[in-house]
């Protein structure tokens, strides 16, 4: 028996509310054995907005922390010494700006050291992943080669000054829950890399001795699934395939730059609303995904909490995933022996099938000019992945137990309160943050902050790395909001591609085709048989990004004979409203994961109303607990589907009788 390795790092994925709740919740986690925070930010922070902005309306707190400014960065990180702890921030588009304002809070706790010495104490990730972030998560901020600039700055940048930080986590997780097969997670992960390193060595801002380091630094955050052969296979894949290409294309001579490094959360949109107890073994399983090949193991891993398909998790929820990695880690003998699977005939081949694939699929995206130029493929690859699996969950091809068969279960006592099985977010607070926003400006000096904003836009149209005006930014009092406004001034919006109208038809079963049949006719019906279609807006209000439920619902509905408008993620209320009365819809279908489905679903149906457009039904889609749903049928919501109604087919017989009876046709 060889020498017991040391156990991965062990994180949970937490923040909410406010920087104080969260402050309080990290340092809980680390009593507990956590040994790393790994920080969860509010869409309004993910995406450049400050929580008085209108787009941030609904989404203060929900799916992560507020940090509009350093005041902010502060409270989180209180009584937290930065100098010793190991940091992960989920952060891609901003994720410049969030690294200057970590590193003055590490200065202010350290007033000893100099800037240099604190900086070079720090350690930790940021995501700042932003390709996936067009493919999947959608918290993008800036068009593509400014994205790409901001990351290659601040890879230049950690290396001379924060060596111990991994300036990029390239991101398969998303991809995954956005329907990527193992091969095409490999090969879209792994060209993201490519033009991250393409990019950093056309800026000339790293050396080639310190290329290497570079090469060292980057590291990967992947999803696990329950085929947990299939992910061990990949995970292996992934090895190889790394090795191979930062020998072969980088030239990298030292083994140790060449290892494949990675971090892993486990797949939370596969967990189920129904039955979901069963969501524990699954964790499990896919726990085990990435950790039981030792050559291959994660170097960090966070896990869900079982509930998180019904609402935000509570501390004792994330208390049981944090659990569940000790006792594998301590209890069990997996930490006590060489690779298990080395000389595994089977394994081998599985490697070998997704090696393959994977080099094939690499070779297609270069062949387009690279990962920032087949954005839109990959895309429409993604979305067509993805109506694929849904069509084998419907039919039963693909088990899910609980939801597709199995179904019959005794009262659960875990769910028996499920409103008490759930935390709810903070209502106050994004007035608690727009009061810090206010505060905070009144007490800062203006004509600092302008003159250091002004800096940015100037550094900004030239190539000059932009960290230093950032933290120089950061240290004069700007908000996050302004800073993103600034670059967002200078470089551009940008939306990005949907990948529906790409993505390949469904096969026509008999319920599709029964569905189809409905659809014509009514559309004749209400068009006094001129052959006129039914019209559905898929909206996704807010600043929630995970579209691939709505991309789903676009897809079927188009293979259902719907005309589908669906203009993508992050609409206000009054932008979707102005789309129904521009197209004369028949109904609206809301799509919303983020928790703000109280604040922005009343929202557009007030607009409708206000349109004159208030018998037009609206269908609302995502996340919501069973309360708020009742509340949303009051409210004048024709349906609420959430995630036990994953018949896509249903769906749209459903959305038929919703129009049929707004019609007075039955």
């Amino acid at each position: 028996m060889t020498e017991k390795d040391r156990p991965w790092v062990m994180r949970t994925y937490a923040g909410h509310s406010t920087a104080a709740a969260s402050n309080a919740l990290y340092r809980t986690n680390l009593a507990k054995g956590q040994t790393g925070l790994s920080v969860a930010f509010d869409l309004p922070t993910q995406t450049g907005y400050d929580p008085d902005s209108p787009l941030a309306r609904g989404e203060v707190g929900k799916v992560g922390v507020p940090v509009p400014h350093l005041g902010e960065m502060r409270r989180l990180f209180e009584d937290i010494p930065l100098t010793a702890m190991n940091t992960s921030m989920t952060i891609n588009a901003v994720a410049m700006w969030m690294l200057a304002m970590y590193q003055v809070v590490a200065e202010e706790q350290n007033p000893d050291l100099s800037p240099e010495d604190v900086a070079a104490q720090l350690a930790g990730t940021t995501q700042n992943d932003i390709i996936k972030e067009y493919l999947s998560r959608g918290t993008y901020a800036f068009p593509p080669e400014a994205s790409m600039r901001l990351i290659a700055d601040m890879i230049a940048y950690t290396v001379h000054q924060i060596p111990k930080w991994n300036p990029i986590n390239i991101c398969s997780y998303h991809l995954q829950e956005a329907g990527a097969t193992p091969t095409q997670e490999l090969a879209y992960a792994l060209s993201t890399a490519i033009a991250v390193l393409d990019q950093v060595k056309s800026s000339g801002q790293v050396n080639d001795e310190d290329f290497e380091k570079v090469v060292g630094r980057i590291s990967f955050f992947v999803n696990a699934g329950v085929r947990f052969i299939e992910e061990t296979c990949k995970m292996r894949a992934f090895v190889q395939l790394w090795d191979e290409i930062t020998q072969e294309r980088y030239g990298v001579q030292d083994p140790k730059m060449r290892r494949f490094r990675y971090g892993v959360q486990v797949n939370s949109l596969g967990l189920t609303e129904a039955q979901p107890e069963n969501n524990v073994q699954r964790i499990v399983l896919e726990m085990l995904g990435v950790t039981l090949s030792k050559n291959a193991r994660a170097r960090a891993l966070q896990l869900p909490a079982w509930n998180e398909a019904l609402g935000l998790p509570r501390p004792w929820d994330q208390q049981w995933s944090l659990r569940l990695q000790q006792v594998l880690a301590f209890e069990s003998d997996l930490l006590e022996y060489d690779d298990i699977f080395d000389g595994s005939h089977v394994i081998e081949a599985k490697v070998a099938e997704l090696v393959e694939g994977a080099r094939a699929e690499i070779d297609r995206v270069q062949a387009m000019g690279g990962a920032i130029a087949a954005v839109e493929y990959m895309k429409s690859e993604l979305v067509s992945s993805h109506a694929a699996r849904r069509a084998r969950i419907e039919a039963g091809d693909e088990v899910i137990v609980g939801v597709n068969r199995f179904e019959t279960t005794e009262p659960s006592p875990l769910t028996a309160d499920l409103d008490g099985a759930i935390m709810a977010a903070d209502p106050e607070a994004e007035k608690t943050a727009r009061s810090s926003v206010e505060a905070w400006k009144a007490q800062r000096d203006e004509g600092e902050v302008a003159e250091a904003l002004a800096a940015l836009a100037a550094a900004a149209k030239t190539d000059a790395n932009l960290m230093a005006p950032t933290l120089a930014a950061a240290r004069a009092g700007a908000t996050t909001g302004e800073w993103a406004a600034t670059l967002r001034e200078v470089f551009g919006e940008y939306r990005g591609p949907t990948g529906v109208t790409g993505a390949v038809v469904v096969e026509a079963g008999a319920e599709l085709t029964a569905v189809r049949e409905r659809v014509k006719s009514t559309g004749e019906e209400l068009s006094g048989n001129t052959g006129g279609r039914l019209r559905l807006l898929v909206g996704k209000p807010g600043l929630d990004g995970h579209s691939n439920g709505a991309e789903q619902v676009a897809v079927r509905a188009r293979d259902a004979g719907f005309e589908v408008i669906y203009q993508g993620i992050r609409l206000t209320p009054e932008q979707i409203v102005a789309a129904a009365v521009a197209e004369d819809v028949h109904c609206i279908g809301l799509s919303i994961l983020s928790g703000s489905h109280m604040e922005l679903v009343p929202d557009v149906l007030d607009g409708l109303r206000e349109a004159g457009l208030g018998d037009v039904p609206v269908i609302v889609g995502g996340i919501i607990p069973e309360s708020d749903g009742r509340r949303l049928l009051e409210l004048g919501v024709a349906a609420v589907y959430t995630p036990k109604d994953f018949g896509l087919t249903e769906i749209m017989g459903g959305i038929v009788d919703v129009i049929r009876r707004a019609n007075d046709l039955d």
